[in-house]
């Protein structure tokens, strides 16, 4: 594989299936966040939705990633009947970034590569990820769309951070264990060290 450039890594890889999958990966997140998790304080759910910035950045790189998240989000506030909530669609695009930045450092999960490095690295990238979506560029947000109360946005936003980290390492980092392991199975590659 032709090593590509920092920005190239950034962008992902765009064609039909990168499409198909981001579009896919919206509607799933959408649906998952009404109906795919539990409530942990106003408004915010402990939500099976952060499983699809996992997957849809593992196969197709950051910024597929944002796209899902952040259009999924509008997609689950559309289903949900709770009004629009740009500023939490942004916030998950962000974190779902963070997520999707695998092959910045080096994991290429469909090509069989991801090791322990690879899962140290991905979990601060998913703490720093969330807390910088949800601690700093959401309620940046609330206030400028909406000019809503800090003190609620900063509560959700914690309990959305914590439930968020919770579900994108617990159930991330073996995803993309047995992911990267089908794939070298596949592929017959094997990691140098």
């Amino acid at each position: 594989m032709a090593e590509k450039s920092l920005g190239q890594k950034l962008l992902g890889t765009w064609n039909t299936k990168t499409i198909v999958a981001v579009a896919i990966g919206a509607a799933l997140f959408g649906v998952l966040m009404v109906y795919g998790g539990v409530p942990v304080t106003t408004n915010t759910n402990l939500t099976t939705a952060m499983i699809i910035p996992v997957v849809v950045g593992a196969f197709f790189g950051p910024l597929p990633a944002l796209v899902a998240a952040g259009v999924g989000n509008v997609i689950a506030d559309l289903i949900g009947g709770w009004g629009m909530w740009f500023d939490w669609s942004i916030g998950n695009g962000i974190a779902a970034f963070f997520v999707g930045l695998l092959p910045v450092y080096g994991a290429y999960v469909t090509e069989g590569v991801f090791n322990w490095k690879h899962a140290i690295i991905y979990a601060l990238c998913v703490i720093v990820g969330n807390g910088l979506a949800f601690g700093v560029v959401t309620p940046i947000f609330t206030t400028l769309f909406y000019g809503g109360d800090l003190n609620v946005t900063f509560i959700q936003a914690i309990a959305g951070s914590l439930s968020n980290i919770a579900v994108e390492l617990i159930v991330g980092i073996p995803l993309m264990f047995i992911l990267a392991a089908r794939s070298k199975s596949r592929t017959n590659l094997k990691e140098e060290e």
